[in-house]
């Protein structure tokens, strides 16, 4: 097929029909979903939790949590003061080792469940680099995944620039042909890394930022899905999922669960 991007070892493309059209020429998909899951599946793993992912949240995702002893993640609207595991970020920094969480997400999880039997591995802009060296290590046809949102209309996707920041980070790091596809990817997150003023310049805080950890946090907060999350009241949520490389978690599903392999 013309889309396969079969000729190259480094491939990308957007949801689950990225996985269902690619799933014959990949060795291995790498979801990213910067805002929230796959950010939260890194935090709780750096931990040493294991993170069930699940696509609904209904009576079965409690059924489930329960036949294999794990706490179930309540939504974030209903864990406004995080005391609860959501998928509100700030809610998993201190999750302890152990903890088994099955984590509902209509993203993330929905497209780790799409994967079928092809090794799995769960990207952000936390732990991008710690991800794409141990694909690098294992695989030879690599397939990033970026998920997007949702339009509330009527579900179908809608790109995103934090998917697009996160898979281009991940992907600035792989040796190996990359499909035009994953050079756009590259590219987009090349070009905001590399215009820090530009990026300040188009803060709404007016305060000076002095890393480039800041000025994703910048360019997140003025995308549609950060607008979106500050909002809703969780603009901490963006700082936390923007930092670069600050985690060595390499997330992997393992038995339906994502676990450190490192």
């Amino acid at each position: 097929m013309f889309y396969e991007q079969s000729e190259y070892d480094i491939k990308c493309e957007w949801g689950i029909k990225g996985i269902e059209a690619l799933a014959g020429v990949s060795d291995v998909f790498i979801i990213v979903d910067v805002l929230s899951f796959s950010t939260c599946v890194d935090i709780c793993v750096n931990n040493g939790a294991i993170v069930y992912p699940y696509a609904f949240r209904d009576a079965s995702a409690v059924n489930f949590a329960s036949e294999i002893g794990a706490e179930l993640a309540v939504s974030r609207k209903d864990n406004p003061d995080g005391k609860k595991y959501s998928l509100l970020m700030s809610s998993l920094l201190e999750i302890p080792k152990g903890t088994k969480l099955v984590l509902p997400s209509p993203n993330g999880s929905a497209i780790s469940f799409a994967a079928g039997n092809k090794p799995l591995i769960c990207g952000c802009l936390r732990n991008s680099k710690a991800v794409a060296e141990y694909a690098m290590k294992h695989y030879k046809n690599i397939t990033v995944i970026p998920a997007g949102e949702k339009w509330e209309d009527d579900n179908t996707l809608r790109p995103c620039l934090e998917d697009m920041l996160g898979a281009g980070a991940i992907i600035s790091h792989f040796k190996g042909s990359r499909s035009p596809e994953s050079r756009v990817m590259t590219a987009a997150f090349n070009l905001f890394k590399e215009d820090i003023p530009g990026a300040l310049k188009n803060s709404s805080s007016g305060k000076e930022h002095k890393s480039v950890f800041d000025s994703f946090a910048c360019i997140i907060k003025n995308s549609s899905s950060g607008r979106e999350l500050i909002e809703r009241g969780y603009e901490n949520d963006i700082e936390i999922a923007s930092k670069l490389n600050v985690s060595s978690a390499v997330p992997v599903l393992v038995d339906g669960g994502y676990v450190n392999v490192i």
